[in-house]
C-alpha cells in the first residue's frame, strides 16, 4: 500500500495552492498522487475550493453507509472523504488529503503508511489570507481566526513547511519531502 499524506494547516495557510503546485511539477515516471475531493455540507463554492457540496442529511445518511473513510465535523460543517482512497493506496498511487487535525491520532492507529504535513504561516499572513477570500462569514471567519492563533505549530507533525514567502520555494519543500517518502 502506497503512502497517504494528510496536509493540516490553519484557515489560510495555503494546504490547497501547495498541493496544486505539487501535482503540477510531480515527475512523470511516478505513480500519479491522488487528490480526493472533499465532501463537505457547505453550499457549493467553485471559485474558492474543490469540493463536492451536500446536504447535511445526505453526508449523514453516506456516513451511516460507510461511505467515507475519514469524516470530522468542524465550523458547524461535516467534512468527508470517500472510501475510493483505499483502491487508489492499493494501485500504489500516494494520497494526499486536506484535513483537520482532529482525525490525525484516530488515522494513525489505521494507516501505519500514514505522514502528516503541517504548513506553518505566521497569524498575520493567516489572518490577512482569511479576509482575503471573504468566504465566511463575520461570525465563521472569528471562530478560524481564533482557531489559528491558538494553533501557530503542530509538534505532531512529520514534515513542517513553511509558506510564509514564496508558493514556488514551500511547493519545492513539499515536492521533495513527498519524493522522499514515496521513494522512486
Amino acid at each position: 500500500m502506497s503512502k497517504l499524506f494528510f496536509i493540516v494547516g490553519n484557515s489560510g495557510s495555503g494546504k490547497d495552492s501547495l498541493v496544486q503546485k505539487v501535482i503540477d511539477t510531480y515527475p512523470l515516471n511516478q505513480k500519479a498522487i491522488k487528490i480526493p475531493v472533499r465532501v463537505i455540507t457547505r453550499p457549493p463554492s467553485p471559485e474558492t475550493e474543490d469540493f463536492e457540496s451536500v446536504d447535511e442529511a445526505t453526508f449523514l445518511k453516506w456516513e451511516k453507509e460507510g461511505k467515507f473513510v475519514f469524516t470530522w465535523f468542524i465550523y458547524g460543517l461535516h467534512y468527508g472523504i470517500r472510501t475510493e482512497i483505499l483502491d487508489w493506496m492499493n494501485d500504489g498511487h500516494p494520497v494526499i488529503i486536506n484535513v483537520s487535525r482532529k482525525i490525525i491520532e484516530t488515522a494513525r492507529t489505521r494507516f501505519e503508511n500514514l505522514r502528516v504535513i503541517f504548513v506553518q504561516v505566521p497569524f498575520e499572513i493567516t489572518a490577512a489570507r482569511i479576509r482575503e477570500r471573504g468566504r465566511e462569514n463575520e461570525e465563521a471567519m472569528q471562530a478560524r481566526l481564533e482557531r489559528a492563533r491558538k494553533n501557530q505549530v503542530f509538534p505532531e507533525a512529520d514534515c513542517v513547511i513553511d509558506n510564509s514567502g514564496d508558493l514556488e520555494s514551500a511547493a519545492k519543500a513539499l515536492l521533495d519531502y513527498i519524493l522522499s517518502e514515496v521513494k522512486i
